[in-house]
């Protein structure tokens, strides 16, 4: 699994969290981790696979 199919399936899972979740701050702190994760794998693919 790459870094950017890392970050998009954690993306997702939060999102997923964030529908099913009551709690107004947990929502909240899934998005925002979500919108990170998806940043970030933008970046990743912007930039390509970094060298090991």
């Amino acid at each position: 699994m790459t870094e950017f199919q890392y970050l998009q399936e954690q993306a997702a899972r939060a999102e997923r969290l964030a529908r099913s979740t009551l709690d107004a701050v947990t929502v909240e702190r899934l998005l925002a981790f979500a919108a990170e994760c998806r940043e970030k794998a933008r970046l990743e693919s912007a930039h390509g696979p970094k060298a090991a």
